[in-house]
């Protein structure tokens, strides 16, 4: 295990392209997984884009049945319960290409797949996996999760919801509303946050969705986006569910609905790959058809700059997702191989990087906004209309940054946890912010650094770039201490640094890898593309880190800290923006489509 990477540890350790994983790494089995879930898409989903907008609740349901029948629901189940037990990469890889065409179908297969069916493999007992993993996992039963009620939300352990014990003690009775349920109009069993008595955190229940026992649904929500996902509310008086229906212990429901959205989370930021690429590919067709000014829109700047920006986001964050899924299924083999069930390496292995689930997961649901946005204005006034995908396409975005824990939740937590990992001794963040803290007060190094080798300047810069962030992180927890939770401010601004490093990180040791092995000169593309991502994030970590150290430091202090933050935010040569889009987007107007 000791030399398997901890969660938040890429902060403080120099990682090396070849311990990485990248797309490009797909096994023959994982691309063949890829093609026939793109097969099932282009053939059951894109065609149909209509009906979904339409509110065809029952064909989402239909659709659903059809992706149960081809084993697609239960790629991450293990195959004692009727699963394909595949590793956490393909079931990323799944979750990624099935999501592509809609939101409504993506959100009722994520609702399923991950909160609906998760809680129960990986804390239910034999008998509870044995009764309804089998039936979830092939689609004759669909699964959904309910914690949200009206009075709480991102306060999720706050819930009214009553689970009260019957005399005979075989039994409880679950009373209150919950609501935003997705797949709550065709579920078969539901997931039940409820509090008994008056404990502290709530307790999960399996309830199965029959008649004649007090469960009763709201009409559907109608919504901005997702429209064919059905969405209602839930309301249970007295329903009977035997005692032991009970998920884990009685009071640890707050713990299984946390670790549920950790692996939530980043199956979102999957979520929103591919809807990435075929966002860009629409917008490429479109600008190499639409002919103004007696030339395709294609070739002007204004255009090509939007089409380079997009697929350089799309592809740092494709970058990120799968090295973080990497990094979770080689610590889940890691606990297997210790004698771990397959319950507990998966709950500890994801767990342990809940960090980088967080971070994807702002990250990539706010490119798909941004993604699908400047689809919309390349289209121009047909992206405004219902007859092109732009328009949905960007309001199915929308939620993506609002649903598994809001993206400002989110970002707080990335740096929370960072800190309490810090705190508990399993990232040292004190030593590197001490060494970090002395540099400051040393002359800096004016010797010309040789940077004939790839990346050789922008692996220097990421590294100056964490120095940036450990300088305002570490000051701000020595300032506040236990009360930097209430500086939320400052919090975000030290999680969007901290997203920006993973990120940028993620696709330069991605395409050097690459470049390492097919040449640079054969993927010149990429590297303009991990140079523009990382261009764009060394002036996020600037601005916010600007920002961070003018709210708690002052005088010497504060010019001390900004003189550094210049220095670990300076190019020796600034990289030609215009130049690198123009490469990017060079390559895609050719190829007519996303083709990274």
């Amino acid at each position: 295990m000791e030399n398997i990477t901890r969660g938040g540890q890429f902060l403080v350790k120099e990682t090396k392209c070849e311990d990485i994983f990248t797309p490009e790494d797909f096994s023959e089995e994982q691309l063949m997984m890829r093609d026939s879930v793109k097969e099932f898409v282009d053939k059951e989903l894109w065609p149909n884009k209509d009906r979904f907008e339409k509110k065809d609740y029952a064909f989402t349901e239909e659709c659903m049945r059809k992706a149960g029948e081809l084993g697609l629901l239960g790629v991450a189940v293990p195959e004692a319960y009727g699963g394909l037990e595949m590793g956490f990469v393909s079931t990323m890889l799944v979750c990624d290409y099935i999501s592509g065409a809609t939101g409504s179908f993506s959100t009722a297969f994520g609702a399923h797949t991950g909160i609906g069916t998760m809680p129960i493999t990986l804390y239910g007992t034999e008998e509870q996996k044995k009764k309804y993993v089998p039936k979830l996992a092939t689609g004759e039963w669909f699964g959904a999760y309910c914690l949200t009620e009206p009075g709480a939300g991102s306060d999720a352990n706050s819930g009214k919801t009553k689970a009260v014990l019957s005399e005979d003690g075989k039994s409880y009775k679950i009373t209150g509303q919950k609501m935003w349920i997705s797949n709550a109009g065709f579920c078969s069993v539901f997931i039940v946050f409820a509090r008994i008595e008056d404990d502290k955190n709530i307790t999960g229940f399996i309830v199965e969705n029959v008649p004649n026992n007090g469960i009763t649904l709201g009409e559907e929500e109608h919504k901005l986006g997702i429209r064919s996902s059905s969405t209602r509310q839930v309301f249970f008086n007295d329903t009977v569910v035997p005692v032991e229906n009970m998920l884990a212990g009685r009071g640890e429901g707050f713990k299984i609905a946390m670790n549920a959205l950790n692996v939530g989370r980043i199956k979102l930021a999957a979520a929103c790959l591919d809807a990435q690429r075929r966002t860009i590919s629409g917008a490429v067709k479109y600008a190499n058809e639409r002919i103004q000014f007696n030339i395709p829109i294609a070739n002007f700047g204004a255009i090509r700059s939007k089409l380079a920006e997009m697929a350089a986001s799309c592809y740092a964050g494709e970058s990120a997702s799968y090295r973080a899924a990497k990094s979770i299924e080689d610590r889940i083999n890691a606990r297997i191989a210790e004698g771990a069930s397959h319950q507990e390496a998966e709950l500890k292995g994801v767990e342990e990087f809940a960090i980088e689930c967080s971070i994807l997961k702002v990250a990539v649901s706010e490119d798909i906004q941004n993604c699908s946005d400047e689809g919309i204005q390349i289209f121009g006034g047909m992206g405004f209309s219902e007859d092109t995908p732009m328009e949905s396409a960007w309001r199915d975005a929308r939620i993506a940054r609002i649903y598994e824990g809001t993206n400002e939740i989110n970002r707080m937590l990335s740096v929370g946890m960072l800190i309490k990992k810090a705190m508990k001794g399993h990232v040292d963040l004190l030593g590197p912010a001490m060494k970090v803290a002395e540099e400051l007060m040393g002359i800096p190094s004016f010797d010309t650094p040789d940077y004939s080798e790839l990346f050789a300047e922008e692996k220097e810069l990421i590294g100056k770039l964490k120095k940036a962030f450990l300088m305002v992180a570490g000051s701000a927890v020595q300032k506040y201490g236990p009360d930097l939770d209430k500086h939320q401010q400052l919090l975000m601004a030290a999680a969007d640094m901290l997203i920006e490093i993973y990120v940028a990180e993620s696709a330069i040791l991605r395409t050097e890898k690459t470049a390492k092995a097919n040449g640079a000169e054969n993927v010149k593309e990429q590297i303009a593309m991990a140079q523009l991502y990382l261009y764009h994030a060394t002036d996020i970590v600037t601005l916010k880190g600007k920002e961070g150290i003018a709210s708690f430091a002052e005088g010497d202090e504060q010019r001390m800290m900004l003189m550094g933050l210049r220095r670990f935010t300076k190019y020796t040569n600034v990289p030609n923006v215009v130049a690198l889009r123009e490469i990017i987007a060079d390559k895609l107007i050719k190829e007519n489509h996303y083709c990274y």
